[in-house]
């Protein structure tokens, strides 16, 4: 009878664990993170690697961070590209806050977090000393590289669309070395991804990354404006 007693104790306990546990995962603000917006940057963007998308590349580390570090959840991506593709939401719309909050109803979502790339850029510059006697032999040269990235994004209430949080990131590098895509000239070839180790261990990337936790970081601060 004892026995029995303890085994009907522990079943009730296990239940109301897993109850809580439920009730405390329903109460962690859902999100779906769109693409963010690299108008401001596309001219210097195209001209050197042609039209590879760097707002999804930056949405996809942004969505790595909030589940890595934050008590957000996090639609899947592909999901929202489903939902784009059968509403056929203009890509001029997706920035009018009133719109998002529209997709974000019909994702089920109740935020919205979307962003805009406003600095995406690497600059070299080549310095070097004079020969003996202001002639050539002797002359020494080296190339410094600077990477930088900036990021600004908000949360927006998609039953009201208010925007509820405004937060920025940025990142900078100067390590030296940028990224290699493709065989020479501009465009992009084929296989450039910014989930790739080389991108990753570039000047931007890593400036990118430092741009995304920051930004997810300031999100997270303010997470208290959620209701």
């Amino acid at each position: 009878m004892k026995v029995r007693l303890l085994t009907v104790l522990a079943t009730v306990l296990a239940v109301a664990g897993m109850a809580a546990s439920a009730s405390a995962q329903s109460e962690r603000p859902l999100v779906a993170v769109m693409d963010f917006d690299y108008s401001a940057v596309n001219n210097w963007w195209s001209g050197v690697w042609g039209n590879y998308d760097i707002g999804k590349g930056v949405a996809d580390q942004v969505v790595d961070e909030l589940i890595n570090e934050s008590d957000f959840r996090v639609i899947e991506r592909k999901r929202i590209d489903t939902v784009l593709a059968e509403q056929d939401f203009q890509a001029s719309d997706r920035a009018d806050p009133h719109t998002q909050a529209k997709i974000g109803k019909v994702l089920g979502v109740r935020y919205i977090i979307a962003g805009s790339i406003t600095k995406f850029t690497t600059s070299d510059k080549n310095y070097s000393t004079g020969g003996l006697g202001g002639g050539v032999v002797g002359r020494l040269g080296f190339k410094k590289s600077k990477s930088e990235v900036q990021l600004n994004a908000r949360v927006i209430d998609a039953e009201t669309g208010e925007i509820l949080i405004a937060a920025k990131g940025e990142g900078d590098s100067g390590k030296g070395g940028g990224v290699s895509v493709g065989g020479g000239g501009s465009g992009v070839a084929g296989g450039f991804s910014m989930g790739s180790d080389e991108y990753r261990a570039s000047a931007l990337g890593e400036a990118q990354e430092q741009a995304c936790v920051e930004l997810v970081k300031n999100i997270v601060k303010r997470q208290n404006k959620l209701q």
